[in-house]
């Protein structure tokens, strides 16, 4: 799915890579959104007499002279583009360009923070890095290519990896003296192709390491954030080398998993960890020393000392889910528990990296068509479905003249919404019902809100949820007949509806132009109120104000995020305040405003809060 949201999500001038955990298929809980941005505009090359020189791009040429392995620095060669040389400064009587100040050049208001070689938001929850690539394999790896055995990784495995060649991104080695001008050499792509190749095995012991340093190592406020993820990948990456591939059976798994907590602690005492692809960067060197390294050694010795029953303390995995599924001995246990977290999984939050450009929607229909395997169709089809609700919206605010050219925008816009309904069964059709709503056409509106509403059972959830027994039969039931999870999620998910322009949204809820959501039955209700308020069916009128606020007494369908239910007390207020009821809808708005006081898009409910109490 990261695979296929990458592909949709690239454009003419950058490339999306997701990466770290969840970019390798292991979403732990907790874990962030690790996404590189490859600017295709910028090459590096190592030799400059193989470069065939594009007018329109920018190259350099990688120094590493004078630097820690792992590390090159960026000279540049040539660039069309002017402002190239606003990132570089001079050295050694030549540009070169600074990690620095290419780093400042992404800094926004929604990724405001400075974290390693990325940008990140203030609450940590995605990393994006933006990095330039070399096509061709770098010298310093080359060791690589020949000291791996045949056995791990294989040769088709290493070939995808060296055809692909690597990642440069915005970071010097701490403390170096060119430390400003060095970027680090990244293996991101070829250590996820790497990990694509794990057995179910490895992929146990590389998972519980991270639970185990998560929630165990990094528990221990003297041992906190001295070892990462990244070392674990490596030393696995290493003994995976090592071994034949044979010997990472079920069977296995513990002694496996305890070979690799011994290598980690080995690492620890004698001060190295080799990176894999260049094993002249020690990545320990200088990092863990003195009592540090003590305290840290002392915690592995303890908890190694348990024997395999050291991955009990996560709180990510029980005793008793251990003995219940060895004893039920039903990998379907584990798995139905684990799509709780597929519901909530950023891979769904990815779709927001997505464009209405003509182009994804072009390649996601002939990835779909060309596609033999059914559940990839699935997938293909689930992000396409995205792509076609951003881009009837596009369409649909797009300006027309001629009323020939209006009813061409509708049927357009009609047809790519009417495609969209493969990633839910309930928002889109409100979002059809939006589209007569705009044009005034309310019998048609209501007709639609009703069947909306006919999908919204108690068998469906709303994302972010816990799944009940009921929905997991349900679920397992989809999955047997639909074929793929994928499939299962259109079928049992009810997402919130979500606008990403103006094109849709009602004028009486013209908060803010884009960029927002809410919950699927509060807007059916407000839709089907502003419906029969415009129709002067006073009674139906005041049935859907009622199921309006009953949908919000019982927070039926709302999830728990403060913006989607500060919407649907925006909604309860607006509805109140046109029938006449002021002084609750001044207390509706009260609870919008509390929601939403940490939201710049707050001065238009306080606008309408103050027109109320003033009545």
């Amino acid at each position: 799915m990261n695979t296929v949201c990458d592909h949709l999500s690239s454009e003419d001038n950058k490339v999306y890579i997701t990466s770290g955990s969840f970019g390798e298929g292991l979403e732990m809980r907790g874990s962030d959104i690790d996404i590189m941005f490859v600017l295709k505009r910028i090459e590096v090359h190592e030799k400059i007499k193989s470069i065939l020189f594009n007018p329109t791009k920018t190259y350099f040429t990688l120094m590493t002279k004078d630097t820690k392995p792992g590390f090159a620095m960026l000279r540049l060669i040539s660039s069309q583009s002017h402002r190239m040389l606003e990132y570089c400064e001079t050295f050694r009587k030549d540009n070169y360009l600074s990690n620095a100040l290419f780093r400042k050049r992404y800094l926004n208001e929604v990724c405001p923070v400075e974290h390693g070689p990325c940008v990140s938001d203030t609450d940590g929850l995605a990393d994006l890095a933006h990095c330039l690539h070399s096509t061709s394999w770098v010298k310093p790896a080359s060791g690589w290519i020949s000291r791996s055995n045949e056995s791990w990784p294989n040769e088709n495995t290493k070939k995808m990896i060296t055809n692909y060649g690597v990642l440069f991104v915005p970071i010097g080695a701490k403390g170096s003296p060119h430390e400003e001008f060095e970027w680090r050499m990244s293996f991101s792509v070829g250590e996820k192709f790497l990990i694509f190749t794990f057995s179910h095995t490895q992929l146990l012991c590389y998972a519980l390491m991270k639970i185990l340093l998560k929630d165990v190592i990094n528990a221990d406020s003297r041992c906190k954030d001295l070892i990462c993820s990244y070392y674990l990948k490596t030393i696995i990456f290493w003994i995976s080398e090592e071994t034949q591939p044979s010997v990472w059976t079920p069977d296995n798994l513990i002694p496996c998993f305890m070979r690799c907590f011994s290598r980690l602690i080995y690492c620890v005492q004698y001060q190295v960890c080799p990176h894999y692809f260049i094993p002249e960067n020690n990545m320990f060197e200088n990092k863990i020393e003195g009592l540090n390294r003590d305290n840290l050694i002392d915690t592995l010795r303890v908890l190694f000392s348990y024997g395999w029953q050291c991955i009990l303390f996560p709180k990510q995995i029980s005793p008793v889910q251990v003995l219940s599924s060895s004893v039920q001995n039903d990998q379907s246990f584990l798995y139905y528990d684990d799509l709780n977290q597929l519901l909530k999984s950023s891979t769904f939050v990815r779709v927001t990296s997505l464009t209405d450009k003509h182009y994804n929607f072009c390649r996601s229909v002939h990835t779909t068509i060309s596609c033999n395997s059914k559940k990839l169709k699935f997938i293909h089809e689930y992000f396409m479905s995205w792509v076609c609700n951003l881009k009837c919206q596009s369409i649909y605010v797009s300006s027309t003249i001629r009323n020939k050219n209006q009813y061409k925008q509708h049927k357009t816009c009609l047809s790519y919404l009417l495609m969209s309904i493969n990633h839910d069964t309930v928002s889109v059709w409100l979002m059809l019902a939006s589209l007569f709503y705009k044009e005034k056409q309310y019998n048609k509106c209501v007709i639609l809100i009703l069947y909306a509403l006919s999908k919204c059972t108690i068998d469906k959830l709303i994302r972010g949820t816990e799944l009940s027994v009921t929905q997991r039969l349900v679920i397992k039931w989809y999955l047997i007949y639909k074929q793929g999870v994928v499939r299962s999620l259109k079928f049992v998910l009810v997402d919130n509806v979500i606008f990403a322009t103006s094109a849709f949204i009602p004028l009486e809820l013209l908060i803010v132009e884009s960029g927002y959501e809410i919950p699927p039955i509060v807007y059916a209700h407000f839709m089907s109120f502003l419906c029969h308020y415009h129709m002067n069916n006073m009674r139906e009128c005041r049935s859907s104000l009622r199921d309006l606020q009953l949908t919000i007494a019982e927070n039926y369908f709302m999830g728990k995020d403060k913006c989607p239910k500060a919407l649907s007390y925006y909604c309860l207020g607006t509805s109140l305040q046109l029938m006449g009821e002021n002084v609750s809808a001044k207390l509706a708005f009260i609870e919008t405003v509390k929601l939403l006081y940490s939201y710049p898009f707050l001065i238009k409910p306080l606008k309408r809060l103050s027109m109320t109490a003033s009545m």
